[in-house]
């Protein structure tokens, strides 16, 4: 694994979320990656986009504890959608980026995000941001406003990284 994947994974597993290196039996969404048992499972031989490591790591940091927990395999819709998984976990993988010094384009891949990585990048790099009311709510940033208001930074900057 290269220095950046490495830098990734430990960041990951520093904010709480276990992470397993090694071979995955079965099917993934991802090629190379699952959620396993709250955690991460990696196998390097078959992962083509490290970035999307962060991403699944950010699905993970945003869900609640309780759900986090029973997370495993390939996300449930619906319950995705009640905890806004998917517009939670591309922000906070954008924060993620910016925090570690990576470029954004390693987690927001021409291949990712039905092809709209690139203007997910140009968007936010603009502070045109979706999702963060939805962190905000979490407890896990604050939108310029609220970051004035209570003396803290704003997005892309975070309070936590994973929800408690």
């Amino acid at each position: 694994m290269d220095e950046v994947t490495t830098r990734m994974i430990e960041f990951v597993k520093a904010i709480g979320i276990p992470v397993r290196i090694g071979g995955i039996v079965g099917d993934t969404v991802l090629p190379g990656i699952t959620i396993e048992h709250g955690g991460l499972a990696i196998d390097p031989d078959h992962l083509l986009y490290p970035g999307d490591i962060l991403h699944e790591a950010g699905h993970l940091a945003v869900a609640p504890p309780e759900i986090r927990r029973a997370m495993h395999g390939a996300l449930d819709p619906k319950k995705d959608l009640e905890v806004a998984g998917e517009l939670m976990a591309i922000p906070w993988s954008y924060a993620a980026c910016l925090h570690l010094g990576i470029d954004p384009a390693i987690v927001f891949h021409g291949d990712g995000y039905h092809g709209g990585g690139n203007s997910i990048v140009e968007n936010f790099a603009q502070g045109k941001y979706f999702g963060v009311p939805m962190l905000q709510w979490a407890g896990m940033t604050f939108d310029e406003k609220n970051a004035a208001a209570n003396n803290a930074p704003s997005f892309p900057k975070m309070i936590k990284w994973i929800r408690e």
